[in-house]
Protein backbone atom coordinates (compact mmCIF):
# COMPACT_ATOMS: atom_id res chain seq x y z
CA UNK A 1 0.00 0.00 0.00
CA UNK A 2 1.25 3.25 -0.96
CA UNK A 3 1.85 5.90 1.59
CA UNK A 4 1.81 9.34 1.92
CA UNK A 5 5.61 10.19 2.47
CA UNK A 6 6.92 12.15 4.95
CA UNK A 7 7.47 16.20 4.58
CA UNK A 8 9.99 16.65 7.26
CA UNK A 9 11.62 15.07 10.00
CA UNK A 10 12.22 17.20 12.75
CA UNK A 11 8.90 16.53 14.14
CA UNK A 12 9.50 12.50 14.40
CA UNK A 13 9.53 12.36 17.83
CA UNK A 14 6.14 13.69 18.08
CA UNK A 15 3.21 11.30 17.92
CA UNK A 16 1.61 11.29 14.51
CA UNK A 17 -2.33 11.98 14.93
CA UNK A 18 -5.16 11.45 12.51
CA UNK A 19 -8.59 13.12 13.47
CA UNK A 20 -11.49 11.69 11.71
CA UNK A 21 -14.45 14.10 12.49
CA UNK A 22 -12.03 16.53 12.87
CA UNK A 23 -14.70 19.38 11.98
CA UNK A 24 -17.72 18.33 14.75
CA UNK A 25 -17.21 19.37 18.58
CA UNK A 26 -14.71 16.45 19.42
CA UNK A 27 -12.85 17.06 16.67
CA UNK A 28 -12.32 20.92 17.24
CA UNK A 29 -11.36 20.44 20.69
CA UNK A 30 -9.22 17.71 20.13
CA UNK A 31 -6.96 20.01 17.93
CA UNK A 32 -6.66 22.82 20.69
CA UNK A 33 -5.43 19.83 23.08
CA UNK A 34 -2.58 19.08 19.94
CA UNK A 35 -2.17 22.88 19.96
CA UNK A 36 -1.59 23.36 23.23
CA UNK A 37 0.55 19.90 23.88
CA UNK A 38 2.49 21.16 19.65
CA UNK A 39 5.81 20.12 21.25
CA UNK A 40 4.54 16.14 21.74
CA UNK A 41 1.58 16.02 18.87
CA UNK A 42 1.21 16.44 15.40
CA UNK A 43 -1.56 16.29 13.20
CA UNK A 44 -0.88 14.45 10.17
CA UNK A 45 -4.73 13.61 8.89
CA UNK A 46 -7.73 15.58 9.11
CA UNK A 47 -11.45 14.38 7.97
CA UNK A 48 -14.54 15.61 7.48
CA UNK A 49 -17.77 14.53 6.01
CA UNK A 50 -18.80 18.07 4.24
CA UNK A 51 -18.06 20.84 5.97
CA UNK A 52 -15.30 21.56 3.76
CA UNK A 53 -14.76 25.35 4.81
CA UNK A 54 -13.79 24.31 8.13
CA UNK A 55 -11.90 21.55 7.24
CA UNK A 56 -9.94 23.46 5.04
CA UNK A 57 -10.03 26.47 7.53
CA UNK A 58 -7.83 23.57 9.72
CA UNK A 59 -5.91 22.17 7.06
CA UNK A 60 -4.51 25.89 6.40
CA UNK A 61 -3.88 26.28 10.22
CA UNK A 62 -1.93 22.70 10.94
CA UNK A 63 -0.81 21.83 7.51
CA UNK A 64 -1.48 17.72 7.51
CA UNK A 65 0.06 15.60 5.24
CA UNK A 66 -3.41 14.99 4.23
CA UNK A 67 -6.97 15.46 4.02
CA UNK A 68 -10.02 13.84 3.24
CA UNK A 69 -13.69 14.63 2.28
CA UNK A 70 -16.39 11.84 2.30
CA UNK A 71 -18.40 13.83 0.36
CA UNK A 72 -16.71 13.79 -3.35
CA UNK A 73 -19.01 17.06 -4.37
CA UNK A 74 -16.74 19.39 -2.11
CA UNK A 75 -13.48 17.85 -3.13
CA UNK A 76 -13.26 21.14 -5.61
CA UNK A 77 -13.90 23.68 -3.60
CA UNK A 78 -11.53 22.34 -0.89
CA UNK A 79 -8.90 21.92 -3.45
CA UNK A 80 -9.26 25.13 -4.63
CA UNK A 81 -9.36 26.68 -1.02
CA UNK A 82 -6.47 25.20 0.63
CA UNK A 83 -4.54 26.79 -2.85
CA UNK A 84 -1.98 24.13 -2.60
CA UNK A 85 1.77 25.31 -2.39
CA UNK A 86 4.55 23.39 -4.30
CA UNK A 87 6.82 22.74 -1.39
CA UNK A 88 4.61 21.12 0.58
CA UNK A 89 1.36 19.98 -0.80
CA UNK A 90 -1.47 18.66 1.09
CA UNK A 91 -2.76 15.26 0.25
CA UNK A 92 -6.68 14.81 -0.78
CA UNK A 93 -8.80 12.31 -0.56
CA UNK A 94 -12.61 12.39 -1.50
CA UNK A 95 -15.90 10.18 -1.64
CA UNK A 96 -16.45 6.99 -0.55
CA UNK A 97 -13.71 5.04 1.21
CA UNK A 98 -11.91 8.47 1.72
CA UNK A 99 -11.36 8.27 5.57
CA UNK A 100 -10.57 4.65 5.28
CA UNK A 101 -8.01 5.67 2.25
CA UNK A 102 -6.70 8.17 4.92
CA UNK A 103 -6.18 5.97 7.43
CA UNK A 104 -4.35 3.30 5.39
CA UNK A 105 -2.13 5.78 3.67
CA UNK A 106 -1.24 7.28 6.33
CA UNK A 107 1.86 6.38 9.16
CA UNK A 108 0.10 7.62 12.23
CA UNK A 109 0.49 6.49 15.60
CA UNK A 110 -2.83 7.38 17.21
CA UNK A 111 -6.49 7.69 15.10
CA UNK A 112 -9.24 9.64 16.67
CA UNK A 113 -12.31 8.45 15.70
CA UNK A 114 -14.70 10.91 16.68
CA UNK A 115 -17.30 10.92 13.10
CA UNK A 116 -21.15 10.33 14.40
CA UNK A 117 -22.74 7.52 13.62
CA UNK A 118 -22.10 3.83 11.84
CA UNK A 119 -20.62 6.33 8.87
CA UNK A 120 -17.31 5.68 11.04
CA UNK A 121 -17.03 2.58 11.17
CA UNK A 122 -14.91 1.49 8.39
CA UNK A 123 -12.11 4.06 9.23
CA UNK A 124 -12.44 2.92 12.51
CA UNK A 125 -11.88 -0.68 11.55
CA UNK A 126 -9.26 -0.27 9.24
CA UNK A 127 -7.41 1.49 12.35
CA UNK A 128 -7.73 -1.69 14.30
CA UNK A 129 -6.59 -3.79 11.42
CA UNK A 130 -3.58 -1.88 11.51
CA UNK A 131 -2.95 -2.19 14.98
CA UNK A 132 -3.20 1.79 15.82
CA UNK A 133 -3.95 3.11 19.12
CA UNK A 134 -7.72 4.43 19.06
CA UNK A 135 -9.00 7.12 20.80
CA UNK A 136 -12.32 6.59 20.66
CA UNK A 137 -15.24 8.91 20.39
CA UNK A 138 -18.02 6.96 18.13
CA UNK A 139 -19.62 5.04 20.31
CA UNK A 140 -21.20 3.11 17.44
CA UNK A 141 -17.95 1.42 16.40
CA UNK A 142 -18.77 -0.92 19.39
CA UNK A 143 -22.48 -0.76 20.00
CA UNK A 144 -22.50 -2.02 16.04
CA UNK A 145 -19.61 -4.01 15.47
CA UNK A 146 -18.13 -4.94 19.08
CA UNK A 147 -18.07 -8.79 17.99
CA UNK A 148 -15.86 -8.32 15.26
CA UNK A 149 -14.10 -5.32 16.94
CA UNK A 150 -12.84 -6.81 20.16
CA UNK A 151 -11.79 -9.92 18.86
CA UNK A 152 -9.71 -8.09 15.96
CA UNK A 153 -8.24 -5.43 18.25
CA UNK A 154 -6.81 -8.42 20.46
CA UNK A 155 -5.08 -10.02 17.38
CA UNK A 156 -3.71 -6.65 15.53
CA UNK A 157 -2.75 -5.25 18.94
CA UNK A 158 -4.66 -2.54 18.60
CA UNK A 159 -5.47 -0.37 21.64
CA UNK A 160 -8.65 0.59 22.38
CA UNK A 161 -8.90 4.12 24.51
CA UNK A 162 -12.91 5.77 25.37
CA UNK A 163 -12.77 9.13 25.17
CA UNK A 164 -16.60 9.60 25.94
CA UNK A 165 -16.21 11.37 29.24
CA UNK A 166 -18.29 8.12 30.83
CA UNK A 167 -16.32 5.72 29.42
CA UNK A 168 -12.88 7.95 29.87
CA UNK A 169 -13.96 8.21 33.25
CA UNK A 170 -14.18 4.09 34.11
CA UNK A 171 -10.94 4.06 32.82
CA UNK A 172 -9.42 5.72 34.44
CA UNK A 173 -10.87 4.23 37.61
CA UNK A 174 -10.16 0.92 36.53
CA UNK A 175 -6.88 1.59 37.34
CA UNK A 176 -7.35 1.13 40.75
CA UNK A 177 -7.69 -2.46 40.92
CA UNK A 178 -7.93 -5.51 39.13
CA UNK A 179 -10.16 -6.87 36.59
CA UNK A 180 -11.38 -9.53 38.77
CA UNK A 181 -12.11 -6.90 41.32
CA UNK A 182 -15.20 -4.92 40.16
CA UNK A 183 -18.27 -5.18 41.14
CA UNK A 184 -20.42 -2.89 39.42
CA UNK A 185 -19.66 0.33 36.90
CA UNK A 186 -21.72 3.17 37.05
CA UNK A 187 -22.40 5.54 34.23
CA UNK A 188 -23.43 9.22 34.98
CA UNK A 189 -26.00 10.82 32.95
CA UNK A 190 -27.47 14.35 33.50
CA UNK A 191 -30.88 13.34 32.72
CA UNK A 192 -30.83 15.76 29.79
CA UNK A 193 -33.13 18.34 29.10
CA UNK A 194 -36.03 16.90 29.84
CA UNK A 195 -34.61 15.35 33.67
CA UNK A 196 -37.78 17.42 35.53
CA UNK A 197 -40.53 16.86 33.04
CA UNK A 198 -43.41 14.63 33.35
CA UNK A 199 -44.64 12.05 30.73
CA UNK A 200 -46.98 14.65 29.37
CA UNK A 201 -44.67 17.10 29.26
CA UNK A 202 -42.24 14.98 26.78
CA UNK A 203 -45.44 14.04 24.72
CA UNK A 204 -45.13 18.03 23.99
CA UNK A 205 -41.55 18.41 23.28
CA UNK A 206 -40.06 20.27 20.56
CA UNK A 207 -36.71 20.04 18.68
CA UNK A 208 -35.70 23.50 19.98
CA UNK A 209 -36.42 22.01 23.82
CA UNK A 210 -34.69 18.59 23.08
CA UNK A 211 -31.95 20.55 21.73
CA UNK A 212 -31.44 22.28 25.17
CA UNK A 213 -28.80 19.95 27.03
CA UNK A 214 -28.25 21.63 30.44
CA UNK A 215 -24.58 20.97 30.51
CA UNK A 216 -23.12 19.89 27.29
CA UNK A 217 -22.07 21.68 24.18
CA UNK A 218 -22.86 18.75 21.47
CA UNK A 219 -23.82 17.80 17.85
CA UNK A 220 -27.52 17.91 17.22
CA UNK A 221 -27.94 14.27 16.73
CA UNK A 222 -26.31 13.52 20.55
CA UNK A 223 -27.79 15.89 21.87
CA UNK A 224 -30.80 14.54 21.38
CA UNK A 225 -29.62 10.73 22.66
CA UNK A 226 -29.15 12.79 25.47
CA UNK A 227 -32.84 14.07 25.90
CA UNK A 228 -33.92 10.12 25.20
CA UNK A 229 -31.51 8.83 27.16
CA UNK A 230 -30.54 6.75 24.41
CA UNK A 231 -26.92 7.75 24.61
CA UNK A 232 -26.86 5.56 28.06
CA UNK A 233 -28.69 2.88 26.23
CA UNK A 234 -25.49 3.17 23.54
CA UNK A 235 -22.87 3.68 26.59
CA UNK A 236 -24.06 0.65 28.59
CA UNK A 237 -23.88 -1.03 25.24
CA UNK A 238 -20.50 0.09 24.67
CA UNK A 239 -18.65 -0.32 28.20
CA UNK A 240 -19.65 -4.03 27.61
CA UNK A 241 -17.60 -4.35 25.25
CA UNK A 242 -14.85 -2.14 26.31
CA UNK A 243 -14.40 -3.05 29.51
CA UNK A 244 -15.30 -6.83 29.44
CA UNK A 245 -18.20 -6.67 32.09
CA UNK A 246 -21.79 -7.95 31.84
CA UNK A 247 -24.35 -5.59 31.23
CA UNK A 248 -26.29 -6.48 34.85
CA UNK A 249 -22.73 -5.27 36.08
CA UNK A 250 -23.18 -1.44 34.61
CA UNK A 251 -25.94 1.01 35.99
CA UNK A 252 -26.95 4.14 34.48
CA UNK A 253 -27.39 6.86 37.66
CA UNK A 254 -28.70 10.37 37.13
CA UNK A 255 -25.96 13.52 38.31
CA UNK A 256 -27.25 16.58 37.08
CA UNK A 257 -23.86 18.46 37.89
CA UNK A 258 -21.63 16.30 35.66
CA UNK A 259 -19.25 17.04 38.02
CA UNK A 260 -18.78 12.99 38.08
CA UNK A 261 -18.24 11.45 35.66
CA UNK A 262 -18.53 7.72 36.23
CA UNK A 263 -17.89 5.57 38.58
CA UNK A 264 -16.55 2.06 39.62
CA UNK A 265 -17.61 -0.09 42.46
CA UNK A 266 -14.89 -2.51 43.58
CA UNK A 267 -16.06 -5.76 45.14
CA UNK A 268 -14.39 -4.22 48.82
CA UNK A 269 -16.99 -1.84 48.91
CA UNK A 270 -14.98 0.91 47.65
CA UNK A 271 -16.05 3.19 45.26
CA UNK A 272 -13.78 5.24 42.96
CA UNK A 273 -14.72 8.33 40.74
CA UNK A 274 -13.08 9.97 38.35
CA UNK A 275 -14.19 13.99 38.53
CA UNK A 276 -14.12 17.38 36.87
CA UNK A 277 -15.32 20.08 35.22
CA UNK A 278 -17.70 19.27 31.96
CA UNK A 279 -14.94 19.76 29.62
CA UNK A 280 -14.13 17.25 26.90
CA UNK A 281 -10.57 18.38 26.63
CA UNK A 282 -10.15 16.64 29.33
CA UNK A 283 -10.54 13.33 28.37
CA UNK A 284 -9.24 13.57 24.93
CA UNK A 285 -5.95 15.00 26.00
CA UNK A 286 -5.65 11.66 28.42
CA UNK A 287 -6.27 9.34 25.68
CA UNK A 288 -3.44 11.08 23.30
CA UNK A 289 -1.36 11.47 26.32
CA UNK A 290 -2.14 7.99 28.11
CA UNK A 291 -0.50 6.71 30.14
CA UNK A 292 0.97 10.14 30.98
CA UNK A 293 -0.83 13.23 32.45
CA UNK A 294 0.08 16.18 30.88
CA UNK A 295 -0.71 19.66 32.50
CA UNK A 296 -4.00 20.36 30.93
CA UNK A 297 -5.83 24.77 30.49
CA UNK A 298 -9.17 23.45 31.44
CA UNK A 299 -10.34 24.52 34.99
CA UNK A 300 -9.78 23.21 37.94
CA UNK A 301 -12.75 21.72 40.21
CA UNK A 302 -13.42 23.86 43.41
CA UNK A 303 -14.58 21.54 45.47
CA UNK A 304 -15.48 23.94 48.62
CA UNK A 305 -17.82 26.11 45.99
CA UNK A 306 -19.76 23.08 45.03
CA UNK A 307 -21.24 22.24 48.26
CA UNK A 308 -23.39 19.47 47.41
CA UNK A 309 -23.69 17.19 44.42
CA UNK A 310 -27.12 14.77 43.65
CA UNK A 311 -27.74 11.24 42.60
CA UNK A 312 -31.03 9.72 41.71
CA UNK A 313 -31.93 6.94 39.62
CA UNK A 314 -33.48 7.27 36.11
CA UNK A 315 -37.26 6.73 35.74
CA UNK A 316 -37.83 3.69 33.37
CA UNK A 317 -41.17 4.47 32.86
CA UNK A 318 -39.88 8.30 31.42
CA UNK A 319 -36.68 7.09 29.36
CA UNK A 320 -37.31 3.09 28.43
CA UNK A 321 -34.13 3.86 26.07
CA UNK A 322 -31.72 2.63 29.02
CA UNK A 323 -34.17 -0.94 29.03
CA UNK A 324 -33.29 -1.35 25.38
CA UNK A 325 -29.09 -0.71 26.06
CA UNK A 326 -29.18 -4.02 28.33
CA UNK A 327 -31.57 -5.74 26.77
CA UNK A 328 -29.18 -5.40 23.34
CA UNK A 329 -26.24 -5.38 25.57
CA UNK A 330 -27.28 -8.74 26.89
CA UNK A 331 -27.86 -9.54 23.67
CA UNK A 332 -24.90 -8.89 21.51
CA UNK A 333 -24.62 -9.92 17.94
CA UNK A 334 -26.66 -8.21 14.86
CA UNK A 335 -29.58 -6.33 17.73
CA UNK A 336 -26.60 -3.47 18.23
CA UNK A 337 -26.81 -2.95 14.88
CA UNK A 338 -30.58 -2.43 14.67
CA UNK A 339 -30.42 -0.52 17.30
CA UNK A 340 -28.05 1.96 16.62
CA UNK A 341 -29.44 2.24 12.88
CA UNK A 342 -32.86 2.46 13.76
CA UNK A 343 -31.97 5.41 16.46
CA UNK A 344 -30.13 7.06 13.84
CA UNK A 345 -33.32 7.18 11.16
CA UNK A 346 -35.35 7.95 13.88
CA UNK A 347 -33.45 11.07 15.48
CA UNK A 348 -33.58 12.36 11.90
CA UNK A 349 -36.80 11.66 11.30
CA UNK A 350 -37.84 14.14 14.48
CA UNK A 351 -35.37 16.53 13.34
CA UNK A 352 -37.39 16.90 10.14
CA UNK A 353 -40.86 16.57 11.22
CA UNK A 354 -41.70 13.05 10.86
CA UNK A 355 -41.35 12.19 13.93
CA UNK A 356 -42.39 13.47 17.53
CA UNK A 357 -39.69 12.97 20.06
CA UNK A 358 -41.98 10.51 22.36
CA UNK A 359 -41.81 8.30 19.41
CA UNK A 360 -38.15 8.38 19.16
CA UNK A 361 -37.68 5.17 21.11
CA UNK A 362 -40.80 3.33 20.79
CA UNK A 363 -40.25 3.19 16.55
CA UNK A 364 -36.52 2.42 17.53
CA UNK A 365 -38.03 -0.86 19.92
CA UNK A 366 -40.60 -1.66 16.97
CA UNK A 367 -38.00 -2.05 14.54
CA UNK A 368 -35.20 -3.64 17.03
CA UNK A 369 -38.70 -6.24 17.58
CA UNK A 370 -38.65 -7.07 13.79
CA UNK A 371 -35.40 -7.40 12.69
CA UNK A 372 -33.86 -11.08 12.34
CA UNK A 373 -31.02 -11.64 15.25
CA UNK A 374 -28.01 -12.94 14.13
CA UNK A 375 -25.55 -14.62 16.84
CA UNK A 376 -22.45 -14.60 15.18
CA UNK A 377 -22.62 -11.66 12.08
CA UNK A 378 -19.97 -11.42 9.67
CA UNK A 379 -19.36 -7.24 8.75
CA UNK A 380 -21.78 -7.82 5.58
CA UNK A 381 -24.42 -9.17 7.59
CA UNK A 382 -23.96 -5.64 10.09
CA UNK A 383 -24.20 -3.19 7.25
CA UNK A 384 -27.63 -5.58 5.98
CA UNK A 385 -29.12 -4.82 9.02
CA UNK A 386 -28.09 -1.25 9.12
CA UNK A 387 -29.75 -0.44 6.05
CA UNK A 388 -32.57 -2.44 6.58
CA UNK A 389 -33.52 -1.03 9.80
CA UNK A 390 -32.98 2.37 8.10
CA UNK A 391 -35.72 1.29 5.90
CA UNK A 392 -37.92 -0.27 8.43
CA UNK A 393 -38.27 2.97 10.73
CA UNK A 394 -38.77 5.11 7.02
CA UNK A 395 -41.87 3.01 6.88
CA UNK A 396 -42.74 3.56 10.16
CA UNK A 397 -42.91 7.33 9.74
CA UNK A 398 -45.07 6.89 6.52
CA UNK A 399 -47.62 4.60 8.16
Amino acid sequence: MRRVSDRTTACSRRKRVIVLGSTGSIGRNALDVAAHLEDEIEIVGLAADRNWQALADQARCVRPRAVAIANRNFEAPLRSALQQPVASPIAIFSGDGALTRLVRELDADFVLAAVVGAAGLPSTLAAVELGRTIGLANKETLVVAGCIVTPLAARSGATLIPIDSEHSAVFQALHAGRQAEVEKIYLTASGGPFRTWNSDQIRQATLDDALKHPTWSMGPKITIDSATMMNKALEIIEARWLFDIPPDRIDVVIHPESIVHSMVQFHDGSVVAQMGPPDMRTPIQYALTYPHRRFGRTDRLDLPSIRRMHFEPPDPERFPALRLGHEVAAMNGTAGAALNAANEAAVEAFRSGQLRFHEIVPTVEEVLRRHCFEANPNLDQLMEVDAWARREVMQCCSV
